[in-house]
């Protein structure tokens, strides 16, 4: 193919020269609590008009309040916060959401997409039910595919408003998504899955002028935690999958409740994801923590023997013996 002509430049030039627009609309996903939350506050903060997706009401007035308290304290900044009933397990509620922000913002379009939202399904995968593992990629990953297809036309409106490579596209993974775990199989699953959708989103949205980013928490103290030990209580000492996987399940408790111990404020990952959306180029991948850093580190250098070695370490299962067969190996 030839190279383009002068009239075709011309076009190009034209379809990503900026407007003059200063105003900048950002959507998050999943901010009733945890990085969701202290993102939509961080960006608030910082003069962005952020649509705050939640799925309840009470939750989008309880995030309201605690930003009118923080705008209080910093006058000069002109952000605006408003919760949006945003559950990207249904479509009719993406929809909906996603006409509202296009309605809200106009030509300005979006300036930030920052999908969030997520649960964590724990346990051994022969004992995790098809339908927690569909409730964990619905949430998790197939719910964000849809919020990124609806969206996608308002951070191109973004691009001709301010800018090629200004508007961003953010994925909060994990360094789960690096790091599969044992009795954590459907949340790491998940994750590896959101890394590999922004590595193709970051080549498929280039020549669109849409910057893409996957940002990688280790450890973050947030109510995920909480809610998958409250999960992992349901499975008792009568539960059949303590026959096989009990050490295992023990290893898991314990090796949650040391890095719990250790976490880090879930503001760490929203400054993490500011840093992202305000790079002159937008990075394909962000570590957030020591845990994540260094994990991440191991996995690439160690033999897989060593690191998996240092993972049942992790979870208290390095030096358990095999089960007796004829007793434990029975189903």
């Amino acid at each position: 193919m030839g190279q383009p002509g002068p009239d075709n430049v011309q076009r190009i030039f034209t379809m990503y020269a900026p407007s003059n627009s200063s105003t900048r609309f950002a959507l998050v996903t999943g901010s009733s609590s945890g990085i969701g939350k202290a993102t939509s506050l961080r960006l608030a903060a910082e003069g962005v008009n952020v649509f705050a997706g939640v799925r309840r009401s009470t939750d989008g007035d309880a995030l309201l309040a605690e930003a009118t308290r923080i705008s209080e304290g910093a006058p000069n900044k002109k952000g605006r916060l408003t919760p949006v009933i945003l559950d990207v397990t249904s479509d009719v509620s993406i929809q909906n959401a996603v006409e509202y922000v296009r309605t809200e913002t106009g030509a300005d379009g979006l300036w930030a997409l920052v999908n969030n939202a997520g649960v964590a399904v724990g346990g051994p995968v022969e004992e995790v039910s098809l339908a927690d593992w569909r409730r964990q990629f619905d949430t998790n990953f197939f719910g964000w595919i849809e919020v990124i297809r609806a969206a996608l036309p308002l951070l191109r409106k973004g691009v001709l408003a301010r800018g090629i490579y200004v508007p961003r596209l953010v994925l909060v993974s994990s360094i789960g998504g690096r790091v599969a775990q044992p009795m954590l199989a459907p949340y790491t699953c998940s994750k590896w899955a959101t890394t590999a959708l922004g590595d193709s989103l970051r080549l498929e949205l280039r020549r669109q002028g849409i910057g893409v980013s996957v940002i990688e928490p280790g450890v973050i103290a947030t109510a995920i935690w909480e809610k998958g030990a409250a999960a992992l209580a349901e499975i008792g000492p009568d539960h059949p999958a303590r026959k096989l996987y009990g050490a295992e399940l023990d290893g898991l408790s314990k090796a949650a409740n040391q890095a719990v111990a250790a976490a880090i404020p879930a503001e760490r990952a929203a400054d993490a994801i500011l840093r992202a959306l305000t790079a002159q180029r937008a990075p394909a991948r962000v570590l957030v923590g020591p845990d994540a850093k260094i994990a991440a580190l191991l996995k690439r250098w160690l033999p897989t023997t060593w690191f998996d070695f240092l993972l049942m370490r992790q979870f208290n299962i390095a030096h358990l013996p095999l089960l007796e067969p004829g007793k434990a190996l029975t189903s």
